[in-house]
Formats: structure tokens, C-alpha cells, sequence
């Protein structure tokens, strides 16, 4: 392989892996705004930010960490016939498979700009009686979306180094 491609698949490996590893601690954030929510709601008066504020931090979880999993190879997978394959026709199947996800993932990043684009222009806000701005998360899901997007471009340039008996 190029060195240009093994530099990017080094890149892109190492930012989403420090990065996956900073943000599964969000799980605690959102233990703690959760907690948060049963005390108040027991002890003194509702908070109106923590149900939504969970939701935010729940989705920057997810869309920052899904490379970190991509990466580990921790996603779901029908494992039938898979688990049986040479390595060899797994890279093969792995290649093909990955551009359907490099797709759907360029479809759901232009829509992913298209709304933050929107979002930053009317300063939209969510329309519940908190009513935060909705441009961080936009952009969050954004830099998610596009990081899910060079890690699965990293994974296809490590099958094809794969099928070529190769490992990057």
C-alpha cells in the first residue's frame, strides 16, 4: 500500500481511538444528569433541562464513540456463515459491505449539514419549555458522522491490504 494510505489509516485510527476512549466515559455524564433528575424530581422541584440534556449527552455518546467501535470491530454483525470464512473472503465481504455504509453515512452527512446549516442560520431552538439552541448537537452529530465516515474508509484500505496478503 501507498504510504500516503497507510498514513491515513494511522491518522484516522489513532484519532478515533484517543477520541473513543475519552467519550465512553459519557456514560457516567449522563448516569449523573439522570441521577440528577430522580433526586430533584424526588426531593425538590423537577428539573426541566435533565430529561433533554441526557438525550444530547446520549447522542453525542453514540456519535462520537461509533468509529471507536467500528474501529474495534465491536458493531452487531449476523454472524451465519461469517464466522466460518477465511480471512481472506472476510476482507472481500468486509470491502463490498463497507461501501454500503460509506453511502448511507454520505447520505446522512449531507443531511446532517443541511440541518445544522439551518440550525446555525435561525438559531433553532428545541421546542420544549427549555427550549436550549440546537446547533452544538448538530455539529456534534456532524464531527460524528464524519469521523464514522473515515474510519470506514480506513477499514476498507485494511481489507484490501487484507485480500492483497497484506496488514496495514
Amino acid at each position: 500500500m501507498p504510504p500516503l494510505i497507510k498514513g491515513f489509516v494511522r491518522v484516522v485510527d489513532a484519532v478515533n481511538y484517543r477520541l473513543g476512549r475519552i467519550v465512553m466515559y459519557g456514560i457516567f455524564v449522563m448516569m449523573g444528569i439522570l441521577m440528577w433528575s430522580s433526586i430533584s424530581k424526588t426531593f425538590f422541584l423537577p428539573s426541566l433541562w435533565t430529561l433533554e440534556m441526557a438525550q444530547f449527552a446520549m447522542v453525542a455518546y453514540y456519535m462520537l464513540g461509533g468509529p471507536y467501535s467500528l474501529q474495534l470491530g465491536s458493531n452487531v454483525r449476523m454472524d451465519l456463515f461469517y464466522h466460518d470464512w477465511s480471512n481472506t473472503k472476510k476482507a472481500w465481504f468486509d470491502a463490498f459491505t463497507v461501501l454500503f455504509l460509506m453511502f448511507y453515512l454520505g447520505v446522512l452527512l449531507y443531511g446532517a449539514i443541511d440541518s445544522t446549516t439551518y440550525s446555525l442560520k435561525y438559531n433553532e431552538r428545541s421546542p420544549t419549555a427549555w427550549r436550549p439552541i440546537l446547533w452544538p448537537i448538530k455539529i456534534t452529530m456532524c464531527v460524528g458522522v464524519s469521523l464514522m465516515m473515515l474510519q470506514a474508509m480506513s477499514e476498507f484500505f485494511k481489507d484490501v491490504a487484507r485480500i492483497r496478503g497484506k496488514e496495514l
